[in-house]
């Protein structure tokens, strides 16, 4: 639970930041609060045999491992003595049970944990898992909130995973209370930066709270609201709260609950007069009760293991990633098969790895050591880029590794590659640039051969004398067939875009038209790409006889209603090959 409504008082100061920001950063778990969480989830979808909060556990992880977020485990200890009575309260004991621990309470030591429980196994369980992904583990000797807080105070670590709101009372700086994944993946963030800020409260005033609103270690004021408390504190100032509470108690509460007796105020169901003090040193004085003192101290200075101990140390060290023992306990756990767990593991451990190589090379550079890709100590784990993809709307590449754990490609976001190693996609880059070219180069015709000029001739030879032929059925043109004798001289410039055809007149039509009198051009020039071509000089149609042949004049310019179906269809064709041919000329 920690502090009664403190979550309520810090709303303001709550902050809701993208998962990337935890990438590269070292964060403890308070890992008793994890698995309440996903075990309340458990219990409201299936039986807590099918151990979904065990997975769901490893999807949170395997998403931070990508990130290279170093992850620490942190376990609770034994129950401290302070806690007891809310602790048997908790477990709905008898009320004289409770009684009996509430008189005895001060003579009482810290209370070791029952291991065989149902919950002590979920938490050895969630440590074995973390420990196949590489994820060391460090076992508090009380309270595993105030073990992450003083890691976080002594800066051995960015921020702490508790729903306890009572790890800033144990000097945490930033807290992630809650975290989701997925598409716009974010976490809960509160800074006690932004809480002294914003609220004005320090660590002394939100001890203070809790004494005042109640927490695990005391019942708090009865009566005494949320907003008033606020108010109390505030007015007093965070340098001056805890001393005012050494001296004088929590009778000062009096004059804002207009109590009818001075220096008596309801704690625990009980009338109790106070007059606690507390020298500089800290040595407390108590006539009566010194419970809020205790509760200061236990706050102030929980036990825990020093910053420079042993214990710390080996929990700091990163620890290797343990691909065997992960697949035997995912088949154990899930019943997943060797294969089903690498798809899921693999890529991010390989992304992790890249994060790795980028962060040490960003490093370098900012210390003005610009070290070639080639002559980095540490081998790039890209081995080459495949393509680009585009994934839920951002740009990535997918990559071939090199050789880890058996992955061959995946795809990691494009931002990532080009942070770690540009130079790859610079060769990606140039080696499509080429490719493309090459490809223009010998870029096949349609038929999938390369045709000849020659080729090309005959077959708009063929087609332009198909396409006079076809005009044989128009009422307009005669029923006479050309000569076979009648060549046909056709200039063609290959060259221009939009090849106009020049059609010169048969050669013997030249002499008919001198002896018939009718005057016509030499050249006929046909856009035969427009879709319906005209004709710029007309010709007229006429049948005559010459050396006993019959020559048959076409009247070119008809329209095209005028020609016959065939006619149409062969000219379409025309235009199209031609089309064809520029294209292969371009």
């Amino acid at each position: 639970m920690g502090v009664k409504n403190l979550w309520d008082v810090l709303e303001q100061c709550k902050k809701t930041l993208p998962l990337h920001h935890l990438h590269n950063k070292r964060v403890c778990i308070d890992l008793s609060c994890w698995i309440v969480q996903l075990q309340n989830v458990n219990k409201s979808h299936c039986p807590i045999n099918n151990k979904l909060y065990l997975a769901s556990l490893f999807h949170r992880l395997r998403a931070l491992i990508a990130l290279n977020c170093s992850l620490i485990f942190v376990t609770d200890g034994s129950i401290p003595a302070i806690k007891l009575c809310t602790y048997r309260r908790r477990l709905n004991l008898r009320p004289e049970a409770q009684d009996g621990a509430n008189s005895h309470s001060q003579n009482l030591s810290s209370l070791k944990r029952n291991m065989g429980s149902e919950f002590s196994c979920m938490i050895k369980e969630a440590k074995l898992l973390g420990l196949a992904l590489g994820i060391p583990c460090l076992d508090g000797i009380e309270e595993a909130e105030a073990q992450c807080a003083l890691l976080n105070l002594e800066s051995l670590c960015d921020g702490c995973f508790s729903s306890d709101s009572d790890t800033f009372l144990f000097g945490a700086r930033t807290v992630y209370r809650d975290i989701c994944l997925g598409e716009g993946g974010h976490v809960v963030c509160y800074e006690m930066d932004d809480i002294e800020r914003q609220l004005g409260f320090g660590r002394n005033s939100l001890i203070s709270l809790a004494l005042l609103l109640g927490s695990d270690y005391t019942q708090g004021v009865r009566g005494l609201g949320l907003e008033a408390a606020c108010q109390i504190v505030k007015s007093v100032g965070d340098n001056d709260i805890l001393r005012k509470i050494a001296s004088e108690g929590l009778s000062f509460t009096r004059k804002k609950k207009n109590s009818k007796k001075q220096g008596q105020v309801k704690c625990n169901d009980k009338e109790t007069t106070l007059s606690c003090k507390v020298n500089m040193n800290g040595i407390q004085n108590s006539q009566t009760d010194d419970q809020y003192l205790r509760v200061v101290e236990a706050y102030m200075s929980p036990k825990c293991h020093s910053a420079d101990s042993d214990v710390v140390h080996r929990a700091l060290v990163q620890r290797p990633f343990q691909h065997e023992q992960l697949q035997m306990l995912c088949s154990r756990f899930f019943e997943w098969p060797p294969e089903k767990t690498d798809e899921y593991i693999l890529p991010k451990i390989a992304e992790r790895d890249l994060r790795r190589f980028a962060y040490l090379r960003s490093t370098s550079s900012q210390l003005d050591v610009n070290i070639p890709m080639k002559e980095v100590p540490v081998k790039c784990p890209v081995s080459a880029i495949i393509k680009r993809r585009k994934v839920h709307g951002r740009e990535c590449f997918e990559v071939l590794w090199e050789e880890l754990y058996g992955i061959k490609s995946s795809v990691v976001p494009s931002d990532l590659v080009e942070s770690a190693c540009p130079e790859k996609i610079k060769e990606f880059d140039d080696k499509r640039a080429l490719e493309k070219k090459n490809q223009r180069k010998s870029r096949p015709t349609k038929s999938g051969k390369q045709c000849s000029l020659t080729e090309i001739d005959q077959k708009l030879q063929h087609l332009l004398l198909d396409i006079e032929l076809g005009s044989e059925s128009s009422p307009m043109a005669s029923r006479e067939v050309i000569s076979d004798q009648m060549p046909t001289a056709t200039e063609v410039n290959f060259m221009n875009r939009d090849p106009p055809i020049i059609l010169d007149s048969y050669c013997r039509a030249t002499m008919l038209c001198q002896e018939t009198d009718i005057t016509a051009p030499k050249h006929e020039v046909i856009d035969l790409l427009s879709p319906s071509p005209q004709v710029q000089s007309r010709v007229v149609s006429r049948c005559t006889q010459m050396n006993d042949q019959h020559i048959t004049i076409i009247d070119l310019s008809e329209s095209e209603t005028e020609r016959s179906p065939e006619h149409v269809r062969k000219a379409r064709e025309l235009r199209l090959f031609l089309a064809s041919i520029r294209d292969d000329f371009n």
